[in-house]
């Protein structure tokens, strides 16, 4: 039977059984499986089923589903732990990932990309939950930070083997599928049998949470997840379209980014820790604004494969600096809400996502630059909403409008 151990007790246990180690392997496993799919997706679907921007951006519509409907997980954690909910989400994620070749169809590949989808979204939720509820508050920004680190790590092992290795060994898609979802299976197998359940000190609220002073990190997810679709969807996608690269390639620029977050993502948590969610996310949405019109600035100027490739790397870093809305978020929450507001939250980020790629894709296929300028309107609106996040956060201040409401009067 496996235990039940309370945070205040973990330090009885070695450090490989600990909270965080758990969460490290969680780190790993869910990039192996999801990265993996990810890089050989847009050269597998063309490849396969002669996907155009269309099908691509249908595709990521469906992907996206089980995102906008994460507050179903509030219903489950009332049946099942949320570390087991985890768990179970994340073999989801593998098993489906190991068989994304056995269907080269258009509907088989919407099939098994709403499984894995359900897998990764459902992880993803649980595991922010999860990760505020059993890090301490004082050193959340760098541990999140290391913990992006770990996933980066992992998934540039990964990448690593495939550039390597695809055009050596003549690697077909359906053995590197089953190699990722495999290894993810594996080590959520191995985090099942050796870790105790782990006991939060404080009990989370089972049902749907929304107030009113958590709005601006409900605008800010919103917005986030509406520009992440665009990124997500059509930078790597113009990479195959326009510059015609092959799996190889485009896995060395996925290698190429999880190299830069794994060595820049601990200064990044050390960085917000020192100077604040407000200024990380400002420099953050700036930076966005500037690389997404430069995107457009591809189209429009001819720029070559060199500056398109160089843009995809920083892009990749600014969204690395995510993690500062994870810890503005636990710096203003009471304690139970964090379970039921990150499912909130993973809808929220996902409302735009159903719609955007597959209404998009048709705009892609006419005007790809105008795709991109819409992006860059998305990070201004973002950046305007991180202007309005305190220096300090905290309950009651949530906003600097809240904070200049409590300044005495001189």
């Amino acid at each position: 039977m496996i235990r039940t151990v309370p945070l205040s007790q973990i330090h009885s246990l070695p450090r490989w059984r600990r909270p965080v180690a758990l969460l490290s392997l969680m780190a790993v496993a869910s990039p192996l499986a999801f990265a993996t799919w990810n890089a050989l997706l847009n050269n597998f679907v063309i490849e396969a089923a002669g996907f155009t921007g269309v099908e691509i951006g249908w595709l990521h519509t469906v992907r996206e589903i089980p995102g906008f409907l994460a507050v179903g997980v509030i219903a489950l954690i009332m049946l099942v732990r949320e570390q087991v909910l985890g768990l179970v989400a994340l073999l989801l994620l593998g098993a489906a990932t190991a068989v994304t070749a056995w269907f080269p169809s258009l509907g088989g590949i919407l099939t098994i990309t709403m499984l894995s989808s359900i897998g990764f979204h459902y992880f993803e939720t649980v595991n922010q939950s999860l990760q505020l509820q059993w890090i301490d508050r004082a050193d959340a920004p760098q541990v999140l930070g290391k913990l992006v680190a770990v996933g980066a790590g992992a998934s540039l092992v990964a990448y690593g083997v495939l550039v390597l290795t695809w055009q050596t060994l003549s690697l077909s898609y359906n053995l590197v599928y089953m190699v990722a979802g495999g290894g993810a299976v594996v080590i959520v197998a191995f985090c099942a049998l050796a870790y105790p359940q782990f006991e939060a000190p404080h009990p989370q609220i089972k049902r749907m949470v929304l107030r009113r002073r958590y709005w601006l990190y409900y605008a800010l997810q919103f917005m986030s997840g509406a520009r992440r679709q665009i990124f997500v969807v059509f930078a790597a996608f113009m990479m195959v379209e326009k510059f015609g690269f092959q799996v190889h390639e485009v896995t060395a620029l996925f290698l190429i980014n999880y190299l830069a977050n794994m060595v820049f993502a601990p200064l990044m948590g050390r960085a917000v820790g020192r100077w604040g969610e407000r200024r990380a996310l400002i420099f953050e949405y700036a930076g966005l604004v500037g690389v997404f019109m430069a995107y457009g600035g591809i189209y429009y100027f001819s720029w070559g494969v060199v500056i398109a490739a160089a843009l995809y790397v920083i892009d990749h870093l600014f969204f690395a600096l995510a993690f500062a809305l994870k810890t503005y978020f636990q710096k203003i929450a009471d304690p139970g809400d964090i379970a039921p507001t990150a499912a909130v939250a993973f809808t929220i980020n996902h409302i735009a996502a159903v719609f955007l790629p597959a209404g998009l894709g048709y705009l892609w296929v006419t005007t790809p630059a105008g795709v991109f300028v819409l992006a860059a309107a998305m990070a201004m609106v973002s950046l305007i909403l991180a202007l309005m996040i305190p220096r300090h956060p905290a309950p009651g201040h949530e906003t600097v409008f809240a904070a200049l409401a409590m300044r005495p009067a001189e």
